[in-house]
Parts: C-alpha cells; sequence; structure tokens
C-alpha cells in the first residue's frame, strides 16, 4: 500500500494528513515532506495519523528525526488521532513519553 500526505499551511502551522502506510517503501517520502517542516524554527507541525492503520519501525525513526529536528530549531510537532495498534507502537517504545501525542484513540478498542 501507499502512503498519501497532505499537508495544509497556515499562521504558523502546518497540518500534515496522512494516509496508508508507514513503512520500510513510504517513509522516505514522509521524510522528505515532514523534516523540512519541524526545520522552520518556532514553527508548529500537526501529524494527523487517523487513516494510517500500520506502521514499522521505519516509521517510527522519522518521527525520532523529526523530534529531534524540532529541538535544534526551536519548533513544535504534535502527533493527534493515532489508531490504537499505532499508538501502541509508540507506548511500547516509550515514545510517547518524548513526542506529545494527542490521546484520543480512533479505530480499534478503546478501554
Amino acid at each position: 500500500m501507499n502512503l498519501k500526505i497532505d499537508v495544509a499551511e497556515g499562521n504558523g502551522k502546518s497540518v500534515v494528513k496522512l494516509s496508508g502506510e508507514i513503512d520500510a517503501y513510504t517513509a522516505p517520502q514522509l521524510k522528505e515532506k515532514l523534516l523540512p517542516l519541524t526545520n522552520r524554527e518556532g514553527h508548529r507541525t500537526e501529524v494527523n495519523l487517523e487513516n494510517v492503520h500500520y506502521m514499522d519501525s521505519t516509521g517510527l525513526g522519522i518521527f525520532i528525526s523529526a523530534l529531534k529536528s524540532t529541538k535544534e530549531n526551536d519548533s513544535e510537532m504534535r502527533l493527534v488521532d493515532l489508531q490504537d495498534r499505532v499508538l501502541r507502537l509508540f507506548r511500547i517504545t516509550g515514545l510517547d513519553e518524548i513526542i506529545t501525542i494527542d490521546t484520543a484513540i480512533r479505530g480499534g478498542n478503546e478501554q
């Protein structure tokens, strides 16, 4: 499956809507779109993962790179509307402790 990336910008903020799968094949295109947004000083980036049903460790690596970039450039990144299975990846790896995540879970069984 492919990854669709839509970026909307305005008021010092970018909203990145992702649809599909984030894996070794699609991660390079995500990196190409996401990292330049986090390089802008003071810029806020919101990444909507509502329509991402699968992500592997390659995808996690992209978000770690983006987080490092936000720290280096005094910008901000927030992940929102994660599917339960994707949120679990962030929790298992402990990345939910260092990446700002809107904990409203989409899809799957909420407890």
